[in-house]
């Protein structure tokens, strides 16, 4: 099975990046497949409500929207998604929010194909704020009908330089358990519609 790891820091090899490869572990001891794709500091463009996408039903955003595109297409092949950010004025970056809003609609002018694979946020924060991102990525989710696994707590971590959310033990724990529970989930829904 596939795991999906989407990056939306801009700061490649940051706290953000950190926690997904932390999630990946129990997920990569399982023998799941894991891939992490760096949507942050791409060049990416939210909706403009042109309606496009809903008129061609290719799946793809007619804008010059590479880096978004190419996400989609590898959501759709993902029976699992984590989409990670850092908190940014209490919620998610540019990034995050333009591939919700695109893919998003996009998506739905095919019909529903991330009914019923995992969605789970990730979150990076330096100090508060991190609650209102992890909602904000749950209710993509949770509108695109995904099935949203626990863990221990909030999936958050705290730490500001790279590297430094390794120091939250209680963050760590946590995204370890979460990759225990996706790859639980996976397997006791897979090929069951």
């Amino acid at each position: 099975m596939r795991v999906l790891g989407i990056n939306c820091s801009p700061r490649k090899g940051g706290n953000t990046e950190f926690l997904i490869k932390e999630v990946f572990k129990p997920i990569e001891e399982r023998g799941h497949e894991t891939i992490l794709f760096q949507l942050g500091g791409k060049d990416v463009k939210g909706c403009k409500a042109c309606m496009a996408c809903r008129n061609d039903r290719t799946g793809h955003c007619v804008q010059d929207n590479k880096a978004i595109n190419e996400c989609i297409l590898e959501m759709m092949k993902a029976d699992a998604i984590i989409i990670g950010t850092p908190t940014y004025f209490t919620d998610i970056t540019t990034e995050a929010k333009a591939l919700m809003d695109v893919a998003g609609y996009v998506l739905s002018g095919i019909g529903t194909p991330l009914k019923r694979k995992v969605g789970a946020a990730v979150v990076a924060v330096r100090r508060a704020g991190s609650i209102h991102a992890f909602d904000t990525l749950n209710h993509f989710f949770l509108i695109k009908e995904m099935l949203v696994p626990g863990s221990t707590y909030w999936n958050m971590a705290f730490g500001r330089n790279k590297g430094e959310v390794a120091n939250d033990a209680e963050g760590m724990n946590t995204m370890k358990s979460l990759g225990e529970n996706i790859a639980w989930l996976m397997e006791r829904t897979q090929n069951k519609d």
